[in-house]
């Protein structure tokens, strides 16, 4: 398992975008579609104040982002800085 996991649905187009970002710049991560899974819409929920806001990453260290940009998510897994 990857140190990045990633909420998302099918039709969220910032995720699709920040999935593109992240394998062009080879950092891994396991993707949950939360429309499958009601467990972890309700764990977006609980990151996002009631919203279920994607996407929404989940950090090794079990720290969020709620829809950040590829320089945040580099920052965070220390990657090019």
């Amino acid at each position: 398992m990857s140190a990045v996991t990633m909420y998302s649905t099918t039709w969220c187009g910032y995720c699709v975008r920040l999935k593109r970002q992240m394998e062009r710049e080879g950092i891994e991560y396991t993707e949950v579609n939360i429309e499958l899974d009601p467990e972890s819409a309700a764990f977006v929920e609980k990151a996002n104040g009631g919203n279920q806001t994607v996407p929404t990453l989940l950090f090794a260290d079990g720290s969020t982002l709620t829809n950040p940009s590829l320089a945040q998510v580099k920052a965070k897994i220390g990657v090019g800085v």
